[in-house]
């Protein structure tokens, strides 16, 4: 079959556009129902008529797409948040620069968000991050965003959510059940790391007993075996087992000069300073303090002469970066490979030159796709096309 029948990056690129524009249209049809439906009902019915079948208009709608009715509950609450609050988001929802499920991030927020002026600058802001990222990328922007512009409601926002933490067990087939927890960030954070190092710890032990379990697997027994033992057990092995969380604080609000909150280095997660300030001094808090320079983002102004990094330098650049830094890629740092954006020796070994890359996209770079071709992707627009060609040798 000749190369030229099968689909371009332009006519992927133009059918995406389609599906969001089509998305954009069914969203504006069920709104618009909706709208005729209880205008015909407020101008026609009496009252009590109003009432009952102003009810069935989200079954009538939910009926015809083949939809639930809380799905249809929720695009038209969705629909109405963003028609109101953020015209730029709908308009360019309208022309299919923004699919359905980036529109009902920002609507989400919208929700959150308390203030008019918070609001139009979010619609200002969202559509042109929203176009050249992930959905993934999008959520965490947006949780930034909250805490940026209504720093001073982070805190109240926070502590009535802390409110609402629970344990709930939920049973299910086969014998097995869900066990869900709504907690402060910090301290699931803390508890996700404690469970990977014992994991990582007693794989080894796994190994010499002949115990054939995956990594997943033991995470799961760890978890039980420190739940229901008592406090004074102690898992072999683990002696004076820590967890580090790597977060950011800006300097300002460490002083106390303005409010804001602690956010995780890899973005994923922000919780208010006092709380874990208060978790860090109640125990043995061992803190890095880093400064990054402006411009290059060095960590460490020290050039090292080798190929690796020593450790200081290469956990520093995992709390620096907290995920691959390839555009769209959320694989933690912890798991990924350190890259010399300019090869090494012709590029040094000191933090500005360094970089986390998770192992498949570091191994692009063996075929012509050079970092700096994967930061060109985030900055292509929706209407340029790109085309990558990948070279490889005979032997491969």
């Amino acid at each position: 079959m000749p190369s030229s029948s099968f689909p371009t990056l332009r006519d992927l690129r133009r059918v995406t556009r389609e599906r969001a524009k089509a998305e954009a249209a069914e969203w504006a049809a069920m709104v618009g129902y909706r709208d005729g439906a209880l205008t015909r009902l407020r101008r026609d019915a009496t009252p009590m008529r109003q009432m009952l079948e102003g009810s069935a208009v989200t079954l009538q709608i939910a009926s015809e797409t083949g939809m639930s009715e809380g799905q249809v509950v929720n695009r038209l609450a969705a629909a109405d948040r963003v028609i109101e609050h953020a015209p730029k988001v709908w308009a360019a929802f309208g022309r299919g620069h923004l699919d359905a499920g980036r529109v009902r991030e920002i609507s989400l927020t919208i929700e959150k968000l308390e203030r008019d002026d918070s609001r139009q600058r979010l619609d200002d802001e969202a559509v042109p991050y929203a176009r050249t990222h992930t959905v993934a990328e999008l959520r965490r922007w947006l949780r930034r965003f909250v805490a940026r512009v209504e720093a001073d409601l982070t805190h109240e926002r926070a502590e009535t959510e802390r409110a609402k933490r629970h344990v709930r067990v939920e049973h299910t087939d086969d014998g097995m059940a869900w066990l869900q927890a709504y907690l402060p960030s910090h301290q699931a954070a803390a508890i996700e790391t404690r469970l990977e190092r014992l994991a990582k710890t007693h794989q080894s032990t796994d190994k010499a007993d002949g115990i054939k379990r995956s990594h997943a697997q033991r995470r799961a027994d760890l978890l039980v075996h420190v739940l229901t033992s008592a406090p004074t057990d102690h898992l072999p092995g683990t002696p004076g087992l820590r967890c580090d969380i790597a977060v950011t604080i800006d300097a300002a609000v460490l002083t106390g000069a303005v409010e804001g909150p602690v956010e995780a280095a890899d973005g994923s997660w922000q919780v208010p300073t006092d709380w874990l300030l208060e978790s860090a001094f109640a125990g043995e808090a061992f803190w890095h303090r880093m400064l990054l320079d402006p411009i290059t983002a060095d960590v460490l102004a020290h050039e090292y002469k080798g190929y690796s990094p020593p450790d200081i330098l290469r956990r520093a650049l995992t709390f620096r970066s907290g995920v691959c830094t390839t555009p769209g890629c959320l694989v933690p740092a912890d798991k990924c490979e350190l890259d010399h954006h300019v090869p090494w020796p012709e590029g040094p070994t000191r933090g500005s030159n360094l970089r986390w890359r998770c192992k498949p996209h570091h191994a692009y770079k063996g075929h012509d796709i050079t970092p700096a071709l994967l930061d060109h992707l985030r900055d292509t627009g929706p209407g340029r096309a790109l085309t990558i060609e990948l070279k490889l040798d005979d032997a491969a």
